[in-house]
C-alpha cells in the first residue's frame, strides 16, 4: 500500500507529537516532516513535497494566508488542511481564498481529523465547522472565485489558449493544427495547466472554465 504521506506545522511540541502518534498509527498515512514556525513548513514542504500539509493557523514568524500560498507555488499537489481554534467563518473565507483544501477546529474528534485528511488527500473540501446553508454557499462563493482567479494567473498565456480550446472539445491533435505546435507540445502543456489548477480531467477543465466565463456567454463546449 502507498502511504499518504504528512508533514505537520504547529508551534506546539505536545501537540504535534501526539498528532503524529495517531497519524503513524495508521495503515495509509505516514508523518515525513514536522514544522515548528511558518518558515520551517515552508522548508519541509519543499524538501519533502508531502501528499497533505496540516497547517496550525497561529504560528510564529509569519501568516498562514502567505505560508498556504507559498507552499502552493513550491509543490502544487501538497494539499493543505488548516487546524485551528478559530471557528468563525471569517477566518474560513480568508484560509479558502489563500487556498487551502479543509478546515478543521481542534475540537474535532480523533475520528474526524482523519477523515479530513483523507478528504483533501483526495482533492476534495474538508470543513468541519458549524455553518447554515446560507453562510456555506457565501463562504464557497468568495474563495471560489478568488481561487479561480489567482489560478488562471498562474498560467502562461499559451497555456491559457491551450486551455480555451480544450474547453471548447478541441482534441490534442486539434488544438496543436490550430496553435500550429506538436501533439506531444500540447499534451505537456495540457498537463500543465491540470497540475497548476488541479483539474482531473476534461470535465473538471470545462467546469472551471465555465465558471471563469472563458467560453463566452452561451458558449457550450463543441462535440
Amino acid at each position: 500500500m502507498v502511504k499518504l504521506r504528512l508533514a505537520l506545522a504547529d508551534d506546539h511540541a505536545l501537540l504535534r507529537a501526539g498528532l503524529a502518534l495517531l497519524i503513524d498509527g495508521q495503515e495509509d498515512m505516514t508523518v515525513v516532516a514536522q514544522a515548528g514556525t511558518h518558515s520551517d513548513a515552508i522548508a519541509v514542504v519543499e524538501r519533502t513535497l508531502p501528499d497533505v500539509l496540516v497547517l496550525d493557523l497561529s504560528m510564529p514568524d509569519g501568516t498562514s494566508g502567505k505560508t498556504i500560498e507559498a507552499v502552493r507555488r513550491r509543490s502544487p499537489q501538497t494539499k493543505i488542511l488548516v487546524v485551528t481554534t478559530h471557528d468563525e467563518p471569517a477566518y474560513l473565507r480568508s484560509m479558502l481564498a489563500a487556498g487551502c483544501a479543509g478546515y478543521l477546529v481542534k475540537t474535532a474528534t480523533d475520528a474526524e481529523m482523519l477523515s479530513a485528511i483523507r478528504t483533501v488527500a483526495q482533492g476534495r473540501l474538508a470543513i468541519n465547522l458549524s455553518l447554515t446553508p446560507d453562510e456555506m454557499q457565501t463562504v464557497l462563493g468568495t474563495a471560489t472565485r478568488k481561487n479561480t482567479q489567482q489560478s488562471r494567473a498562474s498560467l502562461s498565456e499559451r497555456e491559457q489558449e491551450v486551455l480555451v480550446l480544450l474547453a471548447r472539445g478541441y482534441t490534442n491533435q486539434q488544438v496543436a493544427d490550430k496553435l500550429f505546435l506538436s501533439v506531444k507540445t500540447i499534451e505537456t502543456y495540457r498537463s500543465r495547466i491540470g497540475e497548476k489548477l488541479g483539474l482531473r480531467d476534461r470535465s473538471e477543465l470545462v467546469t472551471y472554465a465555465m465558471n471563469l466565463g472563458l467560453l463566452g456567454k452561451g458558449e457550450t463546449p463543441e462535440r
